[in-house]
């Protein structure tokens, strides 16, 4: 079992909105700060007084120095999360769960698929291969959303250098949308896929990791080569409660990044 880790005072530096449900909050120590984050890992912030949420850190280094947290507004906690302004302050313990392997991925090309909010947690590993482009090959960051306006981090993405090929596909498009329309596994096929040198990272719903990691394999890369980041109901993050076992897996201990060659079978049984 992990270690329960007990919530840490945090203060809201900065605040930003990303789309129309959807904001950013960066989050600085008020005294103590918590050891390390990994891109892929998982905080558990606590809004005091309502409850507590997991979420993916988006960033390890914000404007301020601070860790960056995108909060969708879904339900009481992240509502309150969301309506955070500077100077507010909430409880963050972690880090929890695993993160994205990328000593797995030195030397591949990268293909990054995200879909809606599930490029958070795969931001901060763009943010690395961007940082660090010789140990890598050739990157592509494929995105879908339901309409354009539900794209996350657009004025970053513009800002990111042209060796990252991105893609953007949404469900609905509207005025003055001249990208593509359709699901996101379509975009692989603008790509001139390299499956023997190539990994793969994968977030988003969970219907769409399972087809993007079945088409992935289709078209030649090996399963243990894909990673994808699952999901379910959170509650102790330390592997006592059971509330986020998937088959054999707790995924706040054994997850929430797990290679796809341990969950293909278990993802496709419905309702598990």
């Amino acid at each position: 079992m992990s270690t329960v880790l007990p919530p840490l005072p945090y203060r809201v530096a900065a605040a930003w909105d990303e789309t129309g449900d959807t904001r950013s909050i960066e989050l600085v120590p008020a005294v103590e700060e918590l050891a390390p984050f990994l891109p892929g890992q998982f905080a558990m912030i606590y809004a005091f007084g309502v409850g507590e949420v997991p979420i993916s850190v988006s960033a390890l280094r914000g404007p301020h120095g601070g860790l960056v947290y995108t909060v969708r507004v879904v339900g009481a906690v992240s509502t309150t999360l969301y309506r955070l302004r500077p100077g507010d302050s909430v409880g963050l313990s972690g880090p929890y769960g695993s993160g994205w392997n990328l000593d797995a991925a030195v030397g591949h090309d990268v293909v990054v698929v995200a879909g809606g909010l599930g490029l958070a947690p795969l931001r901060p590993v763009v943010h690395e291969l961007l940082r660090r482009p010789a140990a890598y090959g050739r990157l592509a960051v494929l995105l879908g959303a339901r309409t354009p306006a539900d794209l996350v981090y657009r004025h970053e993405i513009e800002s990111w250098p042209a060796h990252a090929r991105v893609e953007a596909t949404v469900d609905r498009p509207g005025p003055g949308w001249q990208g593509a329309v359709g699901i996101v596994t379509t975009l692989l096929d603008r790509l001139d896929l390299r499956p023997e040198r190539s990994c793969a990272l994968v977030c988003g719903p969970e219907v769409m990791m399972r087809h993007t990691a079945r088409d992935l394999v289709a078209r030649g890369l090996v399963p243990h080569h894909i990673q994808v980041s699952l999901e379910r109901n959170m509650h102790c993050a330390t592997g006592h409660c059971g509330h986020c076992q998937l088959g054999p897996l707790l995924l706040c201990r054994d997850g929430p990044v797990v290679g796809y060659d341990r969950v293909a079978e278990i993802l496709l049984v419905r309702e598990l």
